[in-house]
């Protein structure tokens, strides 16, 4: 059943590779790390969420907010595959309330800017969530070319075209799905100045450079959760 609706826009996900075990001892006992060519990855994704609302509702009632997350790829023992975050900054003091108690998602308040300039993105965030560790980030990033649909077999699909999150809560493993179009994707350029996010969850940085990919966004339904 969809429960809410969102514009994801301006995202970037930069994605480093690393060796499977590094994410396996994070994850919830019924969830496998999914991995392409045998790694597995880990994926800082800033973006902007745009006109959230209840489904149905017009996009005028809906607000936007900077958004920052660190995510893997996950597979469950009956061959489902989706995504697991381990965080979610938001520019958005109640979203961030809504999405906790709703979607049991780890979702921290941070306070960010988000400046267009043409097609660069500048991406600023502090978190500001008490009683979490601190997480600051400061890039800029803009597509490089045209964007087109991910090709069959790619690794820009693997890392996209996902339908389903994970989350544990109150010794539950819970799905939620979200229905969108294909993304359209193209290269990207990224200049970080800061970026703590992988110290903030427990991570050394990766040693491998990272996958750039930059979409100008997708529409998206979200659904309620259900139990695994």
């Amino acid at each position: 059943m969809r429960v809410l609706s969102m514009d994801w826009r301006d995202v970037l996900v930069a994605s480093w590779p690393v060796d499977p075990a590094v994410v396996a001892d994070t994850l919830p006992d019924r969830l496998d790390v999914d991995t392409f060519d045998d790694r597995a990855y880990l994926s800082v994704v800033p973006f902007v969420m745009e006109n959230v609302r209840p489904y149905g509702f017009p996009r005028a009632v809906g607000p936007s907010f900077g958004e920052l997350n660190l995510r893997t790829y996950v597979e469950t023992p009956d061959g489902g595959a989706g995504i697991y975050f381990y965080n979610l900054d938001a520019d958005d003091r109640i979203g961030v309330t809504l999405a906790r108690t709703l979607f049991r998602l780890p979702y921290y308040r941070a306070e960010m800017d988000v400046d267009r300039r043409g097609e660069s993105v500048d991406f600023r965030s502090e978190r500001v969530h008490s009683g979490v560790r601190p997480l600051e980030f400061d890039a800029t990033y803009e597509p490089v070319g045209e964007p087109s649909r991910p090709e069959s077999g790619s690794l820009e699909e693997f890392l996209l075209e996902r339908y389903a999150f994970y989350t544990e809560g109150r010794d539950t493993l819970w799905r939620g799905d979200v229905e969108h179009e294909r993304w359209p994707l193209a290269d990207a350029s990224l200049d970080v100045r800061e970026n703590e996010i992988f110290r903030a969850n427990g991570f050394d940085h990766p040693e491998r450079d990272a996958h750039l990919t930059y979409s100008p966004g997708v529409d998206v339904d979200a659904h309620f959760l259900r139990r695994v």
